[in-house]
């Protein structure tokens, strides 16, 4: 099992917005549905604790800190199987970042494949404030149940 942890940033405007980002590189770069994620990457228990992680991949996938406030656990969900499984840990902080400001980190794949060739792309190629509705069209299945979370926490019905 592979472990991922995340920051869902939120703001309260004329609706509930979520912090999402569109998933960089080749693959993504001409999908919009279930191509976004909650900003957040992979980690070693042994090594760093989810909430350091967590820390660590918004900073690094969008080139800014978190925003201070408070960490609100929005627990776990796990998705694939074998060696694909993955438990993803997402925290909810409340705050607000322009995404014009966002400077992503960059990966390296081979492109094209089987070319040879190691190419660098961004983590996430853009960032957007969308609402729920919108954010569950776009964000990748696996992570959609962070959705409901984060309208419990906002409502008062998220259990503590």
């Amino acid at each position: 099992m592979r472990f991922s942890a995340g920051v869902l940033l939120f703001r309260r405007h004329a609706e509930l917005e979520v912090l999402l980002g569109h998933m960089g590189g080749p693959l993504w770069e001409r999908k919009d549905a279930a191509a976004w994620s909650i900003p957040k990457g992979e980690y070693l228990p042994e090594e760093e604790t989810a909430a350091a992680a967590a820390a660590r991949e918004f900073e690094e996938e969008l080139g800014l800190p978190v925003p201070a406030g408070e960490w609100v656990p929005l627990g776990d969900v796990r998705y694939g199987a074998g060696s694909r499984a993955k438990q993803v840990t997402v925290w909810a902080v409340e705050g607000d970042l322009d995404p014009a400001l966002v400077v992503p980190g960059t990966f390296e794949m081979q492109w094209p494949p089987r070319s040879g060739r190691i190419q660098s792309f961004p983590e996430i190629d853009r960032a957007a404030w969308l609402g729920l509705a919108a954010a569950r069209e776009k964000l990748g299945v696996g992570q959609r149940p962070f959705l409901d979370r984060i309208a419990a926490h906002a409502d008062g019905t998220l259990p503590r």
